[in-house]
């Protein structure tokens, strides 16, 4: 062989073939190694991959039950929310979470929002804190923070919220009104108005004259402008609230179907506005 030297022994030629013949063998070895090793990285890959995507579903399908357990019962749907590290329990981040609304009944918001909870009630400024009413009108204020849940028809958290409500809205817009209690009792007023020029079984619509008139003396002891109050009468009377499409028995059915026991309307009445020591 012309690459075998001419001076080797038969028995060195031999042992060189031999050499050779084993260095191809281990080349071979060698390259069907390589090929394993190339095919085992691959396969840990895929399997890798294949556990963060399958931790991705379970992430997700954890999040749509959450929220379901929420819709059927906010606080138990809260705790599997945060028992499966998908939701902080800190009042700012459930309030986040409940502003987002994604997937949530705006009834459901509501009823959370409305417990008396010192928790929950930290989870209601979160949440009131969350919206921005600086250079909004109070109906324009209000409309924003209704549509963001449906109010509960207990008494009591109604008041809860709305007090909420008033303080950012006084807080957002600084000497617009002498004090937030003047907020407050205008937010129903406006509420009331709204039931009253909207729903179909109130026979008694007031004008805005009557609606100034009824807001006499709430800023203080003061009157508020009537200019102001014009406005809003406006803005009620050329489009009344949304309401979010929610089942459930809560305030707005009061509103809209004052022949329903409520305690704001009956028999198609406007009640009196809730006084506080102005």
């Amino acid at each position: 062989r012309p690459d075998v030297p001419a001076d080797l022994s038969p028995e060195e030629r031999s042992e060189l073939e031999e050499i050779r013949r084993r260095k191809g063998a281990l080349l071979l070895e060698i390259q069907r190694l390589r090929e394993e090793l190339r095919e085992a990285i691959i396969e840990v890959e895929g399997l890798e991959s294949s556990t963060e995507g399958s931790k991705t579903l379970q992430k997700s399908r954890n999040v749509a039950m959450g929220r379901k357990k929420f819709n059927m019962d906010p606080k138990k749907g809260i705790v599997f929310l945060v028992e499966n590290e998908l939701l902080r329990h800190t009042p700012e981040d459930i309030a986040q979470f409940l502003y987002k609304g994604e997937g949530l009944n705006k009834t459901a918001i509501g009823d959370y929002l409305g417990e008396r909870d010192d928790f929950n009630i930290k989870v209601l400024q979160a949440f009131v804190d969350l919206h921005e009413f600086t250079d909004l009108n109070l109906v324009q204020a209000l409309r924003q923070f209704l549509w963001s849940f449906r109010l509960p028809g207990e008494a009591q958290k109604i008041d809860r919220m709305m007090e909420a409500f008033a303080q950012r809205y006084c807080h957002c817009n600084p000497g617009v009104f002498q004090s937030t209690d003047t907020c407050y009792v205008l937010s129903f007023a406006i509420i009331m108005l709204n039931t009253s020029l909207h729903n179909p079984n109130v026979r008694d619509k007031p004008g805005v004259e009557r609606f100034i008139s009824m807001n006499r003396g709430i800023n203080d002891g003061g009157d508020l402008p009537e200019e102001l109050l014009r406005n809003l009468y406006e803005s009620i009377k050329n489009e009344p609230f949304k309401i979010p499409e929610d089942d459930g028995n809560d305030l707005t059915h009061t509103f809209f179907n004052p022949d329903r026991e409520g305690w704001l309307l009956k028999l198609g009445e406007l009640p009196p506005l809730p006084r506080r020591n102005l």
